[in-house]
């Protein structure tokens, strides 16, 4: 039986993955459980699963969170409670729990980066669904994946799709995933995407996107923040540098193609141009289950592929006027060093703004552009864990006060939005 700590467990990823051990209870068992501010749902998650330990990021609800499991233990039928702690080094220590086996972690942005080093130190290995560890880290977390010996197996569906068609090739010593050497015999990623809310509206009419059309996916069930990230195309230029550091390959040769239906989640092109997919509902369960029980396949009840049901599989080139953040993607992950971690932030703190409607959806890119503009000269090739940090806390701050000055002389209540 696996242990399984799950990082972020209120969380869209989290939830799913819970969903799996409930599945599978006599192949998975949870023993670390770490969560934001949804007490309700997390003190639920303890009851059905009895974690080992339990970490809150927001340590001074720690004391009530700790009232009401006793309340419940006096209440009901007595069992242990779990080991409270929070704060960063309280995440940090759940996710290098020592009687863990798998960490999967599902932490949204770029706050997933200490918990997930301190997973790998620990020598365990990660189900990565937080992929702006490697965007804004990767030169920091190759090494420390080579110096552990941890395996980082992608849980997000474009590249577990990857890491699934490479199976059977010769790159299948997979001591070699995230290693930033190159993938032997792999030609080309071919990164598929929905194409987001927006991908039937003119470039036009995005002068008009609100926060509740740009949250509105059409086939994906996801958090806020990656369901914007779609909207923009920004999450498939995240893809491409994730693609990037996880498989060696270089930049000119990761294409992304819109996929409407979201049936084929990735293919590759090998040497001979065979070009392999993998294809399935979307359902991000699917990618999960594959990192938690690989190298097995597990046999499950869920719906099947149905290819005369889907009728048609169609595909288009993104429209870079529409989806300007992925040029801004490419741009970063070649300039590389810290700008990729510069990017990364600014969109996080562009986003978060959007969903507050502190600023334009349009606006998004353009932050992004400017401050990435203005880090080119102070864009360090080699960070370290420090370096890294420190871009990302600047970036942010950058970011709100630009949004600050666009807006302080036209709000956005008096353009309409």
């Amino acid at each position: 039986m696996k242990a399984i700590s799950v990082l972020g467990s209120t969380g869209s990823i989290g939830t799913q993955t819970l969903q799996i051990v409930e599945e599978f209870p006599d192949r998975f068992r949870v023993v670390a459980l770490t969560a934001g501010r949804n007490l309700e749902l997390l003190i639920e998650q303890i009851q059905r699963h009895s974690p080992e330990v339990v970490a809150l990021a927001d340590a001074e609800l720690i004391p009530q969170l700790r009232q009401r499991l006793q309340l419940l233990e006096s209440q009901q039928r007595p069992q242990p409670l779990p080991e409270l702690l929070g704060g960063t080094d309280g995440i940090c220590a759940a996710a290098a729990w020592s009687s863990a086996d798998l960490v999967v972690t599902g932490i949204v942005g770029c706050a997933g980066l200490l918990p997930t080093l301190a997973a790998i130190r620990a020598g365990k290995d990660l189900a990565l669904a937080n992929k702006e560890t490697l965007i804004a880290a990767g030169p920091v977390v190759l090494p420390e994946l080579a110096k552990s010996g941890s395996r980082l197996l992608p849980a997000d569906s474009e590249h577990s799709a990857i890491f699934q068609c490479l199976q059977g090739t010769p790159w299948a010593d997979n001591a070699r995933l995230s290693t930033g050497v190159a993938t032997p015999g792999l030609r080309r990623i071919l990164l598929t995407a929905s194409g987001g809310a927006f991908r039937d509206w003119e470039a036009g009419d995005l002068i008009k996107a609100t926060v509740a059309d740009a949250t509105s996916h059409p086939n994906w069930s996801m958090g806020r923040k990656i369901t914007v990230d779609s909207a923009s195309l920004m999450n498939k230029g995240l893809e491409v540098i994730e693609a990037h550091y996880l498989f060696g390959i270089d930049y000119d040769d990761i294409e992304i193609v819109i996929h409407p239906q979201s049936i084929i989640h990735s293919m590759v092109e090998l040497a001979d141009s065979s070009v392999l997919a993998q294809l399935g509902w979307p359902d991000m369960k699917l990618p999960i289950l594959y990192c938690m029980s690989w190298p097995e396949r597990l046999e499950t009840p869920w719906r099947r592929l149905d290819l005369a049901a889907v009728a048609q599989l169609s595909f288009r080139q993104p429209d870079p006027a529409k989806y300007p953040c992925m040029q801004l993607a490419y741009a970063a992950g070649r300039a590389g060093g810290t700008m990729p971690a510069v990017m990364n932030a600014a969109n996080e703190q562009a986003v978060a703004l959007f969903l507050e409607e502190r600023l334009h959806f349009l606006d998004i890119p353009k932050l992004i552009e400017r401050i990435c503009d203005r880090h080119r000269v102070d864009l360090m090739a080699h960070p370290c864990l420090e370096d890294v940090l420190a871009v990302d806390a600047w970036a942010r701050q950058a970011v709100r006060e630009a949004a600050a000055a666009l807006y302080s002389a036209t709000p956005l209540a008096a353009i309409g939005v």
